[in-house]
């Protein structure tokens, strides 16, 4: 099997990684290949249906891999720690896809690293289908996204909290693994030659138009603000709440990166936390645009020497991006929302109509996915999205507002931004309950409808109704993979 690697992290940053191998598997048994991922990376999906095993537990080392464990740095829930690293994870290598992207091929649960700090480095099989169910939900909403190529059983079981469970790696693929955190293990150190070359390789991998601005290190801070405001807002119009953001894991490609505790909204509530490790609620779905530009601070941080030979004008410029996250995230924000609701051009008053809808749906559990998608029939029957609020009074009277600025293809446009399908969190569990049991049908009929997840068919209505009345208060996620 051909890979086609080429390495550029492993031979340009030296120093940014510990090399490292896999442990090997005792009997690896691939589970589910994404077959048309593997196509779009310009590989041979028979062929890894075939030998792929040992390729994706690590057991078989591909001919050109150059597997590594990377080094990084990062605040956790605020608590700076100064060094993380991948302490389950070894970048396997990097390959160039059919568009000529280069996109990066890592192991999850391969084994202890030197970044384990005293975890066994293994995952276990309900955390490893998670990701993968999850970052293909995120794919098919048009969302930037890592993604799962494959998901193996290693034969071993690995021991939790609630005993042995069967243990699985997951194949990950991305732009890159370079984090917010990547910069800070170096900045920490005050290794400013090592923050600069970090910067140049990271220009140079995904904003190479900026390598001849005026000022590169600046306008390439500038591009990770806004495509990080582009994506949480993405993340906010659906309903996501990430769980766990953490400079660590913010990725500077604009990706949504690390499917821990994550989970989808479904009865708004902006205060709603699912993760078991969130206690004070820094990272609720409200949240997500603070934290952003929190995150977004420690980035410019990092970055500062960089932006100005004098100190006090680079902070001065720094904070200027800085300051521009609010706004960018806004704007990306409310034009989603103006397709979501159908408007035609742009008005004055459009925030204020968005935003007067979540007063009325404030307090009713009005489901986030299904109020959108129905608002689609109030185009011509006002009545549509009445029965999932208790009260449906503030709705009503926002009704005739919203209508007297519909575009006369409103309906066509809302479908398409609207999803019917989200990985509903009670579906989730069911076909990973299913998985442990040795049955993936449940698992494999969500990633059909999550594919597409705008297109209403028949057969799916179970995978669009919300969880029992309850369900989503008691909910609570784990970091697993």
């Amino acid at each position: 099997m051909t890979f086609r690697f080429d390495n550029s992290y492993a031979r340009d940053l030296e120093g940014f990684y510990v090399d490292w191998q896999a442990a090997p598997a005792p009997a690896p048994h691939l589970l589910r290949l994404n077959r048309g991922l593997a196509e779009e990376l310009g590989l041979d999906p028979d062929l890894l249906t075939r030998e792929g095993a040992g390729y994706f537990s690590g057991t078989t080392l591909p001919e050109g891999a150059h597997p590594l464990a990377q080094a990084y740095a990062g605040h956790q829930f605020g608590g700076f720690s100064p060094q993380l690293g991948d302490g389950r994870a070894l970048l396997i290598g990097e390959v160039t896809d059919r568009a000529g992207r280069r996109r990066d091929l890592q192991l999850k649960g391969s084994g202890r690293t030197p970044f384990s700090r005293g975890a066994d480095g293994k995952a276990a099989l309900g955390p490893v289908l998670r990701e993968y169910l999850l970052g293909e939900a995120m794919h098919g909403l048009g969302i930037p996204t890592t993604r799962a190529l494959a998901a193996v059983l290693t034969g071993e079981p690995v021991l939790r909290q609630e005993g042995p469970l069967p243990g699985a790696v997951l194949t990950r693929v991305a732009s890159s693994h370079i984090r917010v955190g990547t910069f800070q293990f170096f900045a920490a150190r005050s290794d400013v030659n090592r923050v600069r070359q970090l910067a140049d390789y990271a220009i140079a991998r995904h904003y190479p138009d900026l390598a001849s601005a005026p000022e590169p290190y600046l306008a390439f801070y500038e591009a990770v603000v806004d495509a990080q405001a582009r994506l949480v807002a993405r993340w906010m119009l659906v309903g996501f709440i990430h769980g766990v953001m953490n400079t660590d894991n913010m990725a500077i490609s604009g990706e949504t990166i690390d499917y821990g505790p994550c989970a989808f909204m479904e009865g708004y509530d902006p205060a709603t936390v699912f993760s078991s490790i969130d206690l004070q609620g820094r990272y609720a779905y409200a949240n997500q645009p603070h934290i952003l530009a929190w995150n977004l601070a420690r980035l410019g941080e990092a970055l500062l020497p960089l932006f100005d030979t004098d100190a006090q004008r680079g902070a001065a410029k720094a904070t200027e991006v800085l300051e521009s996250t609010g706004p960018r995230y806004r704007r990306h924000w409310l034009a989603g929302m103006r397709d979501k609701l159908g408007l035609a051009g742009e008005d004055k008053g459009d925030a204020a109509l968005a935003e007067d809808l979540l007063l009325a749906m404030q307090g009713q559990r009005a489901d986030w996915t299904l109020t959108f998608r129905r608002l689609v029939g109030a185009v011509d029957d006002e009545s549509a999205p009445a029965p999932l609020f208790r009260n449906p009074a503030a709705l009503e009277a926002w009704l005739p507002r919203w209508r007297a600025r519909l575009a006369p293809d409103a309906a066509a446009r809302m479908r398409r931004a609207n999803p019917l399908y989200i990985a509903r969190n009670h579906r989730v569990e069911e076909a990973l309950a299913a998985a442990h049991s040795g049955d993936l049908a449940p698992f494999d009929r969500m990633l059909e409808a999550l594919a597409d997840p705008f297109t209403e068919r028949p057969g799916f209505e179970d995978l669009a109704t919300p969880a029992p009345e309850g369900f989503d208060e008691s909910y609570r996620t784990f970091c697993g993979t």
